[in-house]
């Protein structure tokens, strides 16, 4: 299969750190175009090496250790379609219920229960899901929220710094500009997928700035046409009669989705002092 530019990987492992996977030979997930498959977890927390004797401490563990190969794969548990449960003591299954329905009780993902022994004798339930990388928009598990509150400013300026790290920001400054401009951050269930800016228009010609950011593991699933589309509607309600955005020149995908999006090239521009280059971009069909 060929890959496109600004695609998903066609296949990518996933490590977590676990020495079983080192010893055996395997991945904790494997992403396939818009497949996720993540192996049989059990309760270890792979940091330490260690494991409670309690099954549903296990089970929240699991679920914990699939919920970052997940994320780590560009989605949630909301994308969850199959998941297979292993135990060696039937008794087992049933305390762990609750758990598990905080994982899966809105997702309804097809399921199976099977009695097996398992590798080690300290584990007690190992959990195998699959996942389908679907479209995320509005109604389709993406939430979009405008930033409130220095929690929300921090995972606005992670995103920011992740995507332009040339243009980092402490968390000083991340405070100003949710002082001076609209941000947004955009979630899929509760994982933080990415984040939008949008400067009010100034001058005569009521320019607006709209900067849209996914993080590179969800893009390619409609997340930044909705923050995009959000900023866009926002500026036009303050009045902006014309929009420019700004993309750092080495994010490819940040280009192509601006220009896929009728915006066009209007300057590229080195800051004093720096070496990365910038592109500034104007919607198409608005005055100079």
């Amino acid at each position: 299969m060929t890959k496109r530019q600004g695609e998903p990987p066609v296949r990518r492992a996933i490590v977590s750190g676990s020495v079983f996977e080192e010893r055996i030979g395997y991945a904790r997930a494997v992403v396939d175009g818009d497949r996720v498959h993540v192996s049989g977890t059990t309760g270890f927390d792979y940091a330490a090496m260690t494991i409670s004797e309690d099954v549903v401490e296990q089970a929240g563990q699991c679920l914990r250790n699939i919920g970052a190969a997940l994320a780590e794969a560009g989605c949630t548990f909301a994308d969850v379609v199959r998941v297979r449960y292993l135990l060696p003591a039937r008794e087992d299954f049933e305390p762990c219920w609750p758990v598990l329905r905080q994982a899966f009780g809105e997702v309804r993902p097809a399921a199976t229960m099977m009695v097996c022994g398992l590798a080690d004798e300290r584990m007690r339930i190992e959990i195998e899901v699959d996942a389908r990388r679907a479209p995320a928009g509005p109604g389709a598990g993406l939430r979009i929220a405008a930033v409130d509150g220095d929690a929300m400013v921090q995972e606005w300026r992670y995103v920011h710094n992740e995507i332009v790290p040339p243009a980092a920001m402490t968390p000083d400054e991340a405070r100003d500009r949710s002082r001076r401009y609209r941000l947004e951050n955009a979630y899929l269930g509760d994982t933080l997928v990415g984040c939008s800016t949008v400067r009010p228009p100034e001058g005569e010609g009521r320019v607006a700035t709209v900067i849209a950011r996914v993080l590179p593991a969800f893009r390619g699933r409609g997340i930044g046409a909705a923050l995009y589309e959000a900023g866009l509607a926002h500026a036009r309600g303050l009045g902006a009669r014309a929009v420019e955005t700004v993309v750092l020149a080495a994010n490819a995908d940040g280009l192509r989705f601006a220009e896929g999006r009728g915006f066009v090239e209007r300057e590229r521009y080195v800051l004093d002092g720096e070496r990365d280059a910038w592109v500034d971009l104007r919607l198409a069909g608005h005055a100079s």
